[in-house]
């Protein structure tokens, strides 16, 4: 059963019209813009389905660091709206967080977004107890950060095409989860304390094939490289590699999958128009395994 749930009177106003834009069927919803209420508010786009289930769990979409967060609702509207499904997609601005990939950075994106999740549910937008949370290429960065940090709110995670990640390792943070020489208020050991919950999320991590340049927004070095690997491709299969192998060490059966985007490069729009990604971030409830390559094939890149 699905009920329409009319949003309160100080919900955005609608900035578009009905429209479409994913990977299959045209489905209708609406676009719409909240603004920032204050300099340390954040804002955001909704893509809202004209019906929505009174238990429907909102994807939360971040996008890189071209703030294309207008694009990650319109282009998960789509899907969502055929499952009936808000799509949440923040803007952190580059004024206010430059650095919103890590999360716990000066001016604290996490508790900007949880501050506006906040009102969002009291606005009548959702109501369930975790959201779906997905994140591409700098937001992928910001996304599986947020869920080490607060695994108990994520009920799934997509982190796709990271330029670098946060390791379930001995590296100082935010490339592991050590602390830093030097820092009384380190962050390292905080996410580590949250490892076993975070590794019981089912986590997706999606990358496209032709995603195997190290370019200008790569991270590179040495320990980086010799850590993670020298592209984002190499680096999504050794990270996916290391979390299966925490999660192991931990006697945990985790649902861990990397899965990599035919015909796709490092581009959010052909990442979903070609390889499908907003119907592996909502999946159906049949399987979808022909539309990418699984990953146990690409672990052999851990080893470039």
């Amino acid at each position: 059963m699905t009920v329409t749930r009319p949003l309160s009177a100080d919900s955005p106003q609608s900035k578009d019209s009905p429209l479409s834009g994913g990977s299959g069927p045209a489905t209708a919803f609406t676009l719409q813009q909240r603004r920032a209420r204050g300099r340390e508010s954040l804002g955001c786009w909704l893509a809202l389905p004209k019906e929505m289930a009174a238990d429907a769990v909102p994807l939360v979409a971040v996008h890189g660091i071209r703030r294309g967060a207008r694009d990650q609702a319109r282009f998960y509207g789509e899907r969502a709206a055929a499952l009936g499904r808000p799509v949440i997609a923040p803007l952190f601005s580059k004024k206010r967080w430059p650095h919103y990939q890590q999360v716990v950075r000066r001016q604290r994106a996490d508790l900007a977004l949880l501050s506006l999740l906040r009102e969002l549910q009291l606005a009548g937008l959702w109501q369930s107890r975790k959201f779906d949370l997905a994140g591409y290429s700098g937001g992928a960065q910001f996304a599986h950060r947020f869920a080490m940090l607060y695994p108990h709110l994520v009920s799934r995670l997509t982190v796709a095409s990271a330029g670098w990640y946060t390791f379930p390792d001995a590296a100082a943070f935010p490339y592991g989860l050590a602390e830093r020489s030097g820092r009384s208020d380190d962050w390292g050991p905080r996410l580590a304390a949250g490892l076993d919950g975070f590794l019981r999320i089912p986590i997706q991590v999606c990358v496209g094939a032709q995603d195997n340049v190290q370019d200008g927004n790569t991270r590179g070095g040495e320990a980086i490289d010799a850590q993670q690997g020298k592209d984002r491709l190499s680096r999504a299969a050794n990270w996916t590699a290391a979390l299966r192998a925490a999660a192991r060490q931990r006697d945990l059966n985790p649902d861990i999958q990397l899965k990599v985007l035919p015909d796709c490069g490092h581009n959010f729009r052909a990442c979903i128009t070609r390889g499908g990604l907003d119907r592996l971030v909502m999946p159906d409830v049949e399987s979808l395994d022909g539309m990418v390559f699984e990953s146990r094939q690409m672990e052999t890149f851990a080893a470039l």
